[in-house]
């Protein structure tokens, strides 16, 4: 009897771990606020990606020249929100036509990117980067790269919308990031 108990639970699909995504949207603070707002989004982190640096610190990243993009890990419930959902909810939180940085943050820390942990999110963030330009007629500048090492932004930048929200409506309005996103999408990201 337990020979065959144990091998029904073998027969049984495991759990749906947590799985990952990485996104560059300008503003991490942004990024963070809009995608923690996601059903199935379990956590997201504020921090710097893409570049060669180890462990940078933001004022390095924030210097420029460190290859670093600001960014967010999203740590995410497969069973509830999909990655193809989490790529839909980040493209309607930057201007995809933008190749100078996301609205008035500029710099190379400041542009979009897409960073795929395999082979399944490459495809998934090309296809829908490809849907996106057939949409709208025209090149779509966010880059679709290889996640490397993500690194954790200060513990003052995590959260910095919930812990400062006067600070932070006062920089999201003054940044034009709500009426930029009201102009390419014609929505913003609740």
């Amino acid at each position: 009897m337990k020979k065959l108990l144990f091998a029904l639970l073998l027969t049984l699909p495991a759990a749906a771990q947590p799985a990952k995504a990485v996104f560059a949207g300008g503003c991490f603070w942004c990024t963070e606020s809009d995608l923690e707002k996601v059903p199935g989004v379990l956590s997201v982190v504020s921090g710097y990606a893409g570049g060669a640096l180890k462990s940078p610190s933001y004022e390095q990243v924030s210097a420029g020249g460190t290859g670093h993009y600001e960014s967010v890990e999203v740590t995410y419930d497969p069973k509830k929100v999909s990655y193809a959902q989490l790529l839909d909810a980040f493209w309607h939180d930057v201007d995809p036509f933008d190749a100078t940085g996301q609205f008035c943050d500029k710099g190379d820390q400041y542009r979009s990117a897409i960073f795929y942990r395999d082979e399944a999110q490459r495809q998934a963030a090309e296809a829908s980067k490809r849907a996106l330009e057939q949409r709208f007629g025209r090149k779509i500048v966010t880059e679709i790269l290889p996640a490397g090492p993500f690194y954790r932004a200060e513990e003052y930048h995590q959260d910095y919308a919930r812990k400062n929200p006067i600070r932070y409506h006062f920089y999201r309005f003054n940044c034009g990031r709500d009426s930029r996103l009201q102009a390419v999408w014609g929505r913003v990201p609740k």
